[in-house]
């Protein structure tokens, strides 16, 4: 009887054995969880630590880039409430006072500018240069990187190369000034046309219906050699044992750029595209100002060059804060809307 009594007590102090630890086993686990909850912040706090200390260089590299985005960027971005202000600059008054000084006016300056008579105009020239620079200069440095990649003479590739990249550091001021050159009734290229077409030399910058030609066949003269340095080197990356592979079954150096060069650079070449998009309306002033004239500001003023003769010349700096804020906006549409389509299409895009 003492032993089964003895047995029972035994068994029942085993049994509760089981019970106490997995209790404290849980208690235990539901500590170490708290601790490692409020452990996991210190922890990334030391990890980002040593990541410093390991990297410090490129971290002090990052700075200058940090700072002059912040100076440019983002401190400007108050000055964007003067588009729904009628912002006046007073004398003895600091910046930031004068914007809050200035009353509230809304969209008064948008409408502005959509009611004015050269809306239409300056949307028309802006688009159709921002276009045919498109259409035609984003598919002439791909073109070139192609042609350039097959020549197999290795000084003659260097030659063309260099040839290519030098109007890229030519000053626009230079740049614009040999444009009025050649196009004037003396110069080269109206000689030329003059003498192939039977007809009289003239000056082509009178002429606005050759404006936008002149304007465009320029910016990809300036900026094919230099645009095709990223797909170059995206070609470089191309596998070499995809060419070997295309080689053996038969493939001609046509078939190699179709069916391996060009499906090799194409996220490059679509995500140069989406960028490319999203400047859409920005065709600079300074080249716009340089090559114009009042006998073809109908075909040339463009929305920068508005807002330069606006904003800088005029002093309407509300007025002018608002057509960029327009031309930001159609920019920002013009990106998420080809990132979307890329993204849906061929799965690039840039988010």
């Amino acid at each position: 009887m003492r032993k089964e009594a003895a047995g029972g007590a035994g068994a029942s102090r085993g049994s509760g054995m089981p019970g106490n630890a997995s209790t404290s086993g849980s208690a235990s686990m539901s500590g170490m969880s708290g601790s490692g909850g409020m452990s996991a912040r210190p922890a990334a706090w030391m990890d980002t630590r040593k990541d410093f200390r390991r990297n410090w260089s490129l971290y002090l590299l990052a700075v200058p880039v940090v700072v002059f985005y912040a100076m440019f960027c983002y401190v400007p971005m108050y000055g964007v409430v003067i588009a729904f202000r009628d912002f006046q600059m007073k004398a003895g008054v600091s910046y930031f006072q004068n914007i809050l000084n200035s009353p509230w006016v809304g969209l008064k300056y948008f409408q502005q500018f959509f009611d004015s008579r050269w809306f239409v105009r300056i949307l028309r020239n802006t688009f159709t240069i921002s276009f045919a620079n498109i259409v035609f200069g984003f598919p002439a440095p791909i073109i070139l990187a192609l042609l350039v990649n097959e020549i197999r003479q290795r000084r003659f590739k260097r030659i063309v190369q260099t040839v290519t990249y030098l109007p890229h550091f030519i000053s626009l001021v230079v740049v614009c000034g040999m444009i009025k050159d050649f196009t004037s009734n003396s110069g080269v290229i109206s000689l030329a046309i003059a003498w192939l077409t039977g007809g009289k030399a003239a000056t082509m910058l009178n002429n606005p219906a050759l404006f936008k030609p002149i304007y465009v066949i320029s910016d990809i003269w300036q900026g094919v050699g230099w645009g095709s340095i990223v797909y170059l080197a995206a070609i470089a990356g191309v596998d070499q044992q995809l060419y070997e592979a295309a080689t053996i079954d038969g493939a001609g150096r046509l078939r190699q750029i179709l069916h391996v060069t060009l499906p090799g650079i194409l996220p490059i070449v679509v995500v140069m595209l989406i960028l490319r998009m999203g400047g859409m309306l920005n065709v600079g002033y300074e080249k716009i100002i340089l090559l114009s004239n009042p006998l073809i500001s109908d075909a040339s003023e463009v929305i920068s060059s508005h807002t330069y003769a606006r904003g800088l010349l005029g002093r309407e700096w509300s007025y002018a804060s608002a057509v960029g804020i327009f031309n930001s906006a159609i920019n920002l549409f013009f990106l998420a809307a080809t990132n979307y389509i890329s993204r849906r299409v061929g799965e690039v895009s840039l988010w």
